[in-house]
């Protein structure tokens, strides 16, 4: 590339540079699309809790030891307490770093963008739709007959 011309340099720079952009633009635009597509499906989670009469609970969240107050209430996704989904349809990683202040105090946790896969990047069996996680946690709470 240094026996190219300066002018030539600067255009395939030029050309790199908007190449890396439009790639990210398409990275954004999917995630988008991934993030809405898994608000409608906690959204509808929890409007199936609701008509099953699924009462919601104080989500508490945990260090993987202690619980820590979060002042929200909801439902969690995953047993180990690591996932919740609030009243209102709020998707919250209620895994925390140990804190005494916290234990104290509670801990003020701010909702996520929830994801299609959830655990995604995780050790083997980690990894789960999060499709696949809702039809777990409502066939726990399966009506009655």
């Amino acid at each position: 590339m240094s026996e190219l011309p300066s002018d030539e340099r600067a255009r395939w720079r030029e050309q790199r540079r908007q190449a890396a952009a439009d790639r990210a633009g398409v990275h954004e635009r999917a995630l988008e699309r991934e993030t809405a597509r898994a608000r409608e499906l906690l959204a509808e989670f929890v409007a199936e809790l609701r008509r099953r009469g699924v009462p919601p609970v104080e989500l508490r969240a945990t260090d993987g030891g202690a619980r820590y107050r979060t002042g929200l209430r909801g439902w969690y996704l995953k047993q180990d307490g690591t996932l919740g989904v609030t009243c209102e349809g709020g998707y919250y990683v209620l895994a925390v770093p140990r804190s005494l202040r916290a234990r104290l105090t509670g801990v003020r946790l701010l909702p996520a963008d929830p994801p299609l896969q959830v655990g995604r990047g995780a050790r083997d069996g980690e990894s789960v739709e999060l499709a696949e996680l809702l039809r777990k946690r409502l066939a726990e709470h399966a009506p009655p007959g």
